[in-house]
C-alpha cells in the first residue's frame, strides 16, 4: 500500500462528501495543547504527541480534525453548515504498536439545529453508502440515554456528576457504582485517613503539585461522600439493564421503552433514538439490521454526547474501526464562547480502505 493510493482513496471520499453538499476546509497540523488539556485533561498525553514550540508553547500533532473545525465554524461558521476534510493525523499507539500512529483521515461534519435526528441520518446514512461493498459491520449507540439515565439518579449531584466524569471509561465507571452502593467496602487504609482528627499527621514530605490545602480539601470531600446513603441497589440494577442493552435498532427500542417505564429520566432520550430511527429509514438505511448497543463507544469516543456509530471488520475484531462518528453538541458549548449549536459528524481512515481493497 503506497501513500499515493491512499491519498487517493482520500480525495474521492473527500469529492463524495462535497458533492453531499459539505465545504472543504483545512486545519493546521499544530494544534495548541491548551485547548486539548481543558477538553480531555491530562490522559490525553497518552494518545497524542506533545512539543514544545518557542512561540506558540506547548503543542500537539493534531490528533483528528473536529476540534478544529469546531473551533472554526463557531468563530467564523454560517448557519447551517457542512464541511468535509481529508489529512493526516497522529495518534501514540502505546497500547497497540501494531498500528500506525499517522494515518489520513476523511471527515464530514454537520452543523444544523433544525433537526438533530436528521442530521445523525443524514451522516450515517452518507457513511454507509460511502462504505458499501467492503463487508463493514455497522454498529450504533447513544450515549445521550446513558447520561440521562445518570442525571436521573436519586443521589447527591457531586456523585452523579462523578458518574458523568467517568462514563468514557467504564471500568473507573463501575467501581464507582460498586462504591456508591456499597457493593465495595472502602479499604481499610483510607477509612482510617478519613476517621482521623489530624489525617496529616502522619504524611512524609510533600511530593507533587497537589499542598496541603489540597490534600485536606479532598479528604473532606471524601467524609461528605461517605456520609451520603447508599444509591439504591435498584437504581443499579436499572443502569445494568440499560447497559446490556444489545439488539437491532427495533429490539433495542422496545426494551428501552420497557426500562423507560421504570427510569424516566430517560424517555426524552428513549423518544430522540425513536426519532433517528425514523429518519434513518426514510433514507434507506436497513434499520432492522442494524445494530445498537446501549454501551457503544465509552471507550473510545470521549467528546460524543448522543448518537455515536462505527463501522468494523468483523472478520478481524483486532483491526482499528475503519470509521468512527457520532454527535458532539457538548463540544460546540466548550469552544463556542457563549454560543452552541448541534453538530455531528465522522472520520473515514482511508488508508484501511485501501488495504481491503487489496
Amino acid at each position: 500500500m503506497t501513500l499515493s493510493a491512499v491519498k487517493t482513496k482520500a480525495a474521492a471520499l473527500q469529492a463524495a462528501f462535497e458533492a453531499a453538499g459539505a465545504h472543504p476546509v483545512d486545519c493546521p497540523i499544530l494544534l495548541p495543547a491548551g485547548v486539548l488539556l481543558e477538553l480531555y485533561g491530562e490522559d490525553i498525553r497518552t494518545r497524542a504527541y506533545v512539543t514544545s514550540d518557542p512561540v506558540e508553547g506547548e503543542v500537539m500533532l493534531r490528533p483528528d480534525f473536529t476540534l478544529p473545525v469546531v473551533e472554526r465554524h463557531m468563530a467564523e461558521g454560517a448557519e447551517p453548515a457542512r464541511y468535509t476534510y481529508a489529512g493526516e493525523v497522529f495518534r501514540r499507539q502505546e497500547e497497540h504498536p501494531d498500528r500506525a500512529s499517522e494515518y489520513v483521515q476523511v471527515g464530514f461534519e454537520v452543523f444544523d439545529r433544525e433537526d438533530p435526528e436528521a442530521a445523525d441520518a443524514e451522516v450515517f446514512a452518507l457513511f454507509s453508502k460511502a462504505l458499501d461493498g467492503y463487508g463493514l459491520r455497522a454498529v450504533t449507540g447513544d450515549i445521550g440515554i446513558l447520561t440521562a439515565a445518570v442525571s436521573g439518579l436519586e443521589t447527591s449531584a457531586a456523585r452523579r456528576a462523578a458518574l458523568m466524569r467517568h462514563i468514557w471509561r467504564p471500568r473507573r465507571f463501575r467501581a464507582l457504582l460498586d462504591r456508591f452502593s456499597g457493593k465495595t467496602e472502602m479499604p481499610a487504609s483510607r477509612a482510617a485517613l478519613l476517621a482521623s482528627q489530624t489525617p496529616m499527621a502522619l504524611a512524609g514530605a510533600m511530593i507533587g503539585l497537589r499542598d496541603e490545602t489540597d490534600i485536606l480539601a479532598r479528604i473532606e470531600t471524601l467524609r461528605a461522600d461517605q456520609a451520603e446513603p447508599k444509591l439504591a441497589r435498584e437504581q443499579v440494577a436499572m443502569l445494568e439493564q440499560l447497559l446490556k442493552v444489545s439488539e437491532a435498532c427495533p429490539f433495542a427500542l422496545e426494551q428501552l421503552r420497557d426500562i423507560a417505564v421504570d427510569m424516566p429520566a430517560i424517555a426524552g432520550a428513549v423518544d430522540r433514538f425513536a426519532r433517528r430511527c425514523e429518519a434513518m429509514d426514510r433514507r434507506g438505511v436497513a434499520v432492522d439490521q442494524l445494530a445498537f448497543e446501549a454501551s457503544y463507544g465509552r471507550s473510545s469516543m470521549e467528546y460524543y454526547d448522543g448518537f455515536v456509530f462505527g463501522f468494523a471488520r468483523a472478520d478481524r475484531p483486532d483491526w482499528p474501526l475503519v470509521a468512527s462518528g457520532g454527535r458532539y453538541d457538548a463540544l460546540t458549548r466548550q469552544l463556542g464562547q457563549g454560543r452552541e449549536i448541534p453538530a455531528v459528524g465522522g472520520v473515514i481512515r482511508a488508508g484501511l480502505l485501501v488495504e481491503l481493497e487489496r
